[in-house]
């Protein structure tokens, strides 16, 4: 198949830092981003988990993207099963297809991935001579049943820790020459954080919640234990592969943390990657140099970057030393005067900042720890510092939210806007506000989990508001997310094994969600709608974090009370149970 071959052929002549090994006796790993190359490259977690793979003398790691649209008109006319990018193979022939998920929307690609291979799609339907189906990514240590029909083995956890104890267990059971059940069953009883559904049962109550979640032997364990590093010492995350064909064209991610220790309610992110770490500053400092030495342009990561200690310094210290650099998002009680000036030396000219809601009480629910006083103070500081754009998120359908609530995010847009105006004066060019609205989706392992979605139309109204109030507005423009894709991400995020089905059935009719929930059996209204009891067994809950379930309640309560809880004190406390 010459043209896809020559294609990504090209992709890979335009890349820096890409490896190809030699197959010759080892372990054949198809690496595999369920969306397109563009949005699988700019992900830092796929491209750590890619080269720690290759680290492995015993392994060859090779990427996979879901074809776009041209490439897929390729495939279809030669009817030619999906290849690998390295080296042209058919991903089939590798011996572990390895997906990684970092979001729930993403889950009908797997299916679509694994046809276009010629892999049955069922993990039942498949025999010795087809590759282990593996998945990994923080969408599947939040909640993997959905997917649990389809997946051989889920890793849950970080892959610094994961894969070796994977890779040498792996390697000793093949070379056993145990059959695929058996290699799967040691997988299991072996390795920490590897789960294997078809080692499990589950039974439903008449109601439709879970009744028993159970191992099927005694030798499995009943709960399975994410795997986490216990510091960030040593060389932080990096991306080793710079494309132009990303949205960090050409730039070199860094992760300067991991977790978050504000404990917003909504955000499970600050809780599954609990304890929340930092490197040692020393050591970021000789890693920027070295990744100076070879790139002039980083991108830093972190759930927010001005949360963190010394950013002034880094950023700073990037500066000095010729380099510049874009950040994620910023959080606006945290955002210095000299880290906006050290953005602006750097040449980023749009701030992102998470808002959230537009009153102090909503934000209290979901314990933001800020005010709209200090998210002021911090807008006016940044139009006096220059010129910047300002894209500024926002999340309606929050548990307890009012029409109050929403209305006050057009007051307060409206008041950020003045303030620039008023600062700007005598500038040619003023700053854009771009405003994300976005619609509240419950997470596992959050405090929101037992809640549910708000009603679609009912956020269609919301955005409609917005809208209407804000379109006349010069400067602001509005961008909202789809709430019926919410609808989805939801039943995806927060469903059980029976989702499977629906998940099936929607890929065999070309993606109509809407014919499979009239076929369905099951109302999938049941997952998304439904309040859930506070002591119902949760499709996740066999998961172990290391976070008391009694600590999520009482957060929960603390949420209806309006009360905010304390951040994170790492060591000094014990609330969660992580550090406990």
């Amino acid at each position: 198949m010459a043209t896809i071959a020559a294609l990504y052929r090209k992709r890979l002549s335009r890349e820096r830092g890409a490896v190809k090994k030699d197959w010759g006796g080892k372990i054949s790993v198809a690496l595999i981003y369920p969306n397109y190359y563009q949005v699988g490259m700019s992900n830092l977690g796929f491209q750590t988990v890619h080269g720690l793979l290759n680290d492995h003398p015993a392994v060859v790691s090779e990427r996979v993207f879901l074809p776009d649209e041209d490439e897929l008109a390729i495939y279809t006319r030669a009817n030619h099963p999906l290849l690998s990018y390295e080296s042209q193979a058919p991903v089939r022939s590798f011996d572990i297809l390895a997906f990684s998920l970092s979001f729930e929307n993403d889950y009908p690609n797997v299916l679509t991935i694994l046809e276009l291979a010629n892999i049955p799609l069922m993990s039942g339907d498949r025999g010795e001579d087809h590759p282990i189906i593996v998945a990994g990514g923080v969408a599947t240590f939040m909640n993997p049943e959905p997917l649990s029909e389809f997946i051989d083995l889920f890793l849950l956890g970080e892959a610094e820790v994961l894969l070796e104890e994977f890779l040498t267990t792996f390697l000793a059971l093949r070379s056993s020459q145990l059959n695929k059940e058996g290699t799967l069953r040691g997988l299991a009883q072996e390795v920490e954080g590897l789960y294997c559904p078809s080692l499990y049962r589950v039974e439903y109550k008449e109601d439709g919640s879970i009744g028993s979640f159970e191992p099927s032997t005694p030798k499995i364990p009943p709960a399975v234990t994410v795997a986490k590093r216990d510091t960030l010492e040593g060389f932080p995350s990096t991306s080793r592969i710079l494309t132009p064909s990303t949205e960090f064209a050409d730039t070199t991610l860094v992760e300067l943390n991991r977790g978050c220790g504000i404990g917003c309610r909504f955000c499970a992110a600050g809780y599954v990657y609990r304890p929340p770490r930092l490197p040692r500053e020393g050591e970021m400092m000789g890693c920027l140099d070295e990744i100076l030495a070879d790139n002039r342009r980083l991108g830093l990561i972190s759930p927010t970057v001005s949360d963190l200690p010394n950013i002034e310094g880094l950023t700073s210290h990037i500066l000095e030393k010729g380099g510049s650099f874009t950040t994620s998002s910023l959080r606006a009680s945290s955002v210095t005067g000299e880290l906006i000036e050290n953005l602006k030396r750097s040449g980023q000219r749009t701030l992102t900042i998470a808002i959230e809601t537009g009153t102090d009480r909503l934000r209290r629910v979901v314990n933001k720890k800020v005010t709209n006083r200090e998210i002021t103070e911090t807008m006016v500081r940044i139009a006096r510092a220059g010129f910047f754009h300002l894209k500024l998120y926002f999340i309606i359908g929050l548990p307890t939210e009012t029409r109050q609530d929403v209305r006050s995010i057009v007051s307060l847009v409206k008041s950020i806007r003045h303030h620039i105006i008023k600062e700007s004066r005598g500038r040619k060019r003023i700053g854009r506000i771009r405003l994300s609205i976005n619609c509240f989706v419950p997470k596992p392992f959050t405090p929101f989990q037992w809640f549910p979605m708000e009603g679609v139309d009912s956020l269609k109204d919301k955005q409609r508001l917005l809208k209407k109030s804000l379109s006349a507005e010069g400067g602001i423009t509005v961008s909202v997310d789809v709430p019926r894709w919410a609808y989805i991400q939801t039943l995806l995020a927060m469903g059980d094994r029976r989702v499977g089905r629906m998940l099936l059935s929607t890929h065999r009719n070309g993606g109509n969600w809407k014919q499979t929930f009239r076929s369905s059996d099951i109302n999938p209204d049941f997952y998304v709608y439904r309040q859930k009891d506070l002591d119902e067994i949760l499709p996740w809950d066999f998961i172990d974090h290391g976070i008391d379930k009694s600590y999520l309640k009482e957060e929960y309560h603390l949420a209806l009370e309006e009360r905010e809880s304390p951040a994170c004190d790492v060591g000094g406390c014990t609330r969660c149970g992580v550090c406990g």
